[in-house]
């Protein structure tokens, strides 16, 4: 008997649903697709809609979902995004016997172990250790990050909010930067920067300082404008733009640094998340892996540390996927 299972990946920008069915020991995707979630006031809108368009008879038996934002008692509240989702009210909205949520780093640390070399960029080769800790991290929407930790012969996710840990700039230039940002919002979080609207804010803050030299006319973006940024940087070289990317790939490295650090990651440091693949050459440059291992006394340490980014950009999906099937042989 065939057995239908249902997974995605729950963003503030995009969510990608899968509906898969097990058949013999062999998995096969029913259906598949992606919407933009601001065009669904809920998500049990989405689901319902995702359903119908798939015209199946019957129910997935198991289901589960990572999403963007902490998961209390199996409720979640999206940062990016003003939905709540409950397990216990998909599993009983839609006859699903057993559905969990998990949070979406989570997902992306789960997928790691099944990830490809082709999957992969390598910023920093190191000297992996094996059965050492592991930090997962990635700047989109928002900044996930999550912990991969060894026991009984496997890795565990371990979910977190360490993007809304305080910045913390390490030269001057970054001390003016964050001195701005708190004039706007007072608390100033990892997230502000490290995420696509930080990009934007990174972008405002270097055209109104004038820190670049230019006879261009300063742009007037939207607050959530990191892919204009890219383009403008990378395709049509606007002098801002490039210093811009510049200073996120500083700070995303001294951040990445110091969760390394926090965790004695000798396991290697993942980069996922939407922007990180979009800026390889950038990071690729240098200043990421400087900041990276400027840590003082203990750059030594940091040379050894593995560091990678996540290219593909279903990583979460596939976390989500051996989370559902988990589900599937628990239960059924």
């Amino acid at each position: 008997m065939n057995k239908l299972f249902l997974y995605g990946d729950v963003g503030g920008t995009k969510t990608l649903l899968r509906l898969a069915e097990i058949n013999r020991g062999e998995i096969r995707t029913r259906f598949a697709q992606r919407y933009e979630s601001r065009l669904f006031a809920t998500f049990s809108e989405m689901l319902d809609a995702f359903l119908d368009q798939a015209g199946i008879d019957s129910r997935p038996l198991a289901a589960c979902f990572a999403v963007a934002g902490p998961i209390v008692a199996q409720q979640a509240k999206l940062t990016n995004l003003p939905w709540q989702i409950s397990g216990g009210d998909i599993s009983h909205d839609f006859s699903i016997p057993s559905v969990k949520l998990i949070n979406d780093f989570e997902a992306v640390a789960l997928a790691i172990e099944s990830l490809m070399p082709v999957d992969l960029v390598t910023l920093q080769t190191g000297k992996a250790h094996a059965h050492a800790m592991r930090a997962v991290l990635g700047a989109g929407t928002g900044m996930g990050v999550a912990w991969l930790a060894w026991s009984n012969g496997g890795y565990f996710a371990i979910p977190s909010e360490a993007g809304h840990m305080d910045f913390a700039p390490t030269n001057p230039l970054q001390i003016k930067l964050l001195e701005t940002l708190q004039h706007k919002f007072g608390h100033v979080s990892v997230e502000r920067l490290l995420s696509g609207t930080g990009l934007t804010h990174i972008f405002k803050f270097l055209q109104s300082t004038a820190t670049t030299s230019s006879n261009l006319a300063p742009i007037d973006l939207e607050d959530d404008s990191g892919a204009t940024v890219t383009t403008l940087a990378l395709t049509h070289r606007h002098p801002a733009a490039i210093a811009s990317l510049d200073l996120f790939a500083e700070i995303y490295g001294a951040y990445a640094g110091n969760l390394a650090l926090a965790g004695l990651c000798r396991g290697g440091v993942y980069i996922a998340g939407g922007i990180a693949p979009k800026m390889i050459g950038c990071l690729n440059a240098g200043g990421f892996m400087r900041a990276f291992r400027d840590k003082g006394r203990f750059a030594s340490l940091m040379r050894e540390i593995p560091v990678h980014v996540v290219n593909n950009p279903e990583a979460g999906l596939l976390g989500a996927k051996r989370e559902a099937q988990h589900l599937l042989d628990k239960c059924h």
